[in-house]
Formats: structure tokens, C-alpha cells, sequence
């Protein structure tokens, strides 16, 4: 089924100089309204739009104290304030945690989040900071499913307790290209996580980040699986690819981490 919004998200475009007022071409016109909804396969003939979307928020920390103490802490703060979350030990750090938030509504970050984290002992690394939001590709089968529900039962599935965690940005050229052209090229990348997926090696999470990313990277990618090596493997394999080997212009910082707390 269809999921579209009573009020389409949508902002008119600034009329352009002398638009309506007789200057120019003499007559102005109205720009089409800016549609901001996903859009997903259409399902029965009928087009999938959601005007909605998951934020996710990834802080890495140092710890002054005892890890283990500042876990129970602080997971014991995040249950109390209804903050869904996975706390992470960071693999390369013995005294490293990251906390992985998310929500619809990016206020959360701010209002519920924020409280919770800004306690003694712990020193942010921002260096490793990722917030991000879910999207479509346009083919999506169940729209709703994959824009709220797929990354967060990814997440918080007891059976995946490792992650791996990292931003990227493709070369401007990427941009430049044709849609058929970019078109082939994602499908390889896409063809590879696929198989890695139906084999339960390693589940991806892929959120846009355009313009909420200090370092002005596109995307942040999420692997997540039961085990680290096959998480290692795909990035290894994705590395052949047209995309990455001609397109990628950075990827990273490298987050490695294994659950040590949920509250789903």
C-alpha cells in the first residue's frame, strides 16, 4: 500500500528577479512546489511516498573512569529518558564507548540525548561523529519498512553484536555522470552487499548525511553481522568496484565496535 501524506512536504523556490512585476520577459511565473517525499516501487500500479524518515546519531567517547561503571550509568540514564540506543565498546580503544541514537525527529538528539551524554568522564571524540538520515533509492518494495524499521531491527538484533561504522564521499564526477551510467555502477556496489546480506555475513544500514556533517561527507554506512571478519570482507570486495575504486574521494573514520548495551 501507498503511504502518502495528508500535507506533502514541499517549499516553494524564490520567484526569480522580476518575476510578476512586468521586468524580464514581462510575465512571471510560478516555480512547481518542491517535493520532499521518499519515494519507494510503486506497489498494485500505485506509487509509494513517505514524508518521513529515520535520523540516526553515532558519539564516540573517551572514558576517564571504569567503562563497565559508565555502561551501567549510563545505560541505566538513556532507559530512564525512553532513549532508544545501543552502547558500543569501541574494538581499538580500551577506554572507548559510543552511544548510537535515533529518531524522526532530529530534536531528540538535542532535548533527550544531549542530557544523557553530557556527564562526567566522558570525552567526546568528534572526530567520529555521524548523524545521518535514511533514504530511498526509489525501489524499495516496502517503503515504510525500510526507512523506519529496517535500521533499527538491524541494530538491535541480539544475534548481530558487532559494527562497523563509517562516512564517505564520492568524487564530484560521480555527480556528472549520466543516471544510466550511475545507475550500472550502484547496482554493482548494491549486488555485492546483496549477497553478503542473503548469506547473513553482514546487514547495511546506508543514511545520507548531505550537509549534516562537519567534514561534508555524502553517507554514512553501517555493516553489522554476528561476526567482525565477514564486516572486514565486504569492504575488502567493495573496494574492486567501479564506485570505489574511481569514484570515492574518502571514506572514514573507521568505528568498530560490539554491543555491550541495548534499549530498543
Amino acid at each position: 500500500m501507498s503511504d502518502t501524506p495528508e500535507k506533502p512536504a514541499h517549499a516553494h523556490a524564490p520567484a526569480a528577479p522580476g518575476a510578476g512585476h512586468g521586468h524580464g520577459h514581462g510575465h512571471g511565473h510560478e516555480e512547481a512546489p518542491l517535493d520532499l517525499r521518499e519515494r519507494g516501487a510503486p506497489v498494485n500500479g500505485e506509487p509509494q511516498f513517505l514524508d518521513r524518515r529515520l535520523f540516526m546519531q553515532l558519539l564516540v567517547f573517551e572514558c576517564a573512569g571504569d567503562p563497565a561503571a559508565m555502561v551501567q550509568a549510563l545505560g541505566a540514564d538513556l532507559r530512564d529518558r525512553n532513549v532508544p540506543s545501543v552502547i558500543y565498546e569501541d574494538v581499538n580503544n580500551p577506554r572507548g564507548l559510543a552511544v548510537l541514537t535515533w529518531s524522526e525527529d532530529p530534536a531528540h538528539f538535542v532535548k533527550h540525548v544531549r542530557p544523557a551524554l553530557a556527564r562526567e568522564g566522558l570525552t567526546l571524540r568528534p572526530e567520529f561523529t555521524m548523524l545521518a538520515r535514511a533514504y530511498s533509492s526509489g525501489f524499495e518494495s516496502d517503503l515504510r519498512f525500510w526507512m523506519l524499521e529496517r535500521p533499527v531491527k538491524t541494530v538491535l538484533n541480539p544475534e548481530w553484536p558487532w559494527a562497523v561504522w563509517y562516512p564517505l564521499k564520492r568524487t564530484g564526477a560521480f555527480n556528472r555522470l549520466e543516471p544510466r551510467e550511475q545507475g550500472a555502477i550502484l547496482r554493482e556496489h548494491g549486488t555485492i552487499g546483496h549477497r553478503y546480506g542473503s548469506a547473513n555475513l553482514a546487514h547495511d544500514i546506508r543514511l545520507a548525511c548531505h550537509g549534516l556533517d562537519a567534514n561534508d561527507h555524502e553517507f554514512v554506512i553501517g555493516l553489522i553481522g554476528d561476526q567482525l571478519y565477514p564486516l572486514s570482507h565486504v569492504v575488502q570486495s567493495m573496494r574492486k568496484t567501479k564506485q570505489t575504486s574511481e569514484y570515492m574521494d574518502h571514506m572514514g573514520p573507521f568505528f568498530v565496535g560490539h554491543v555491550v548495551w541495548r534499549n530498543g
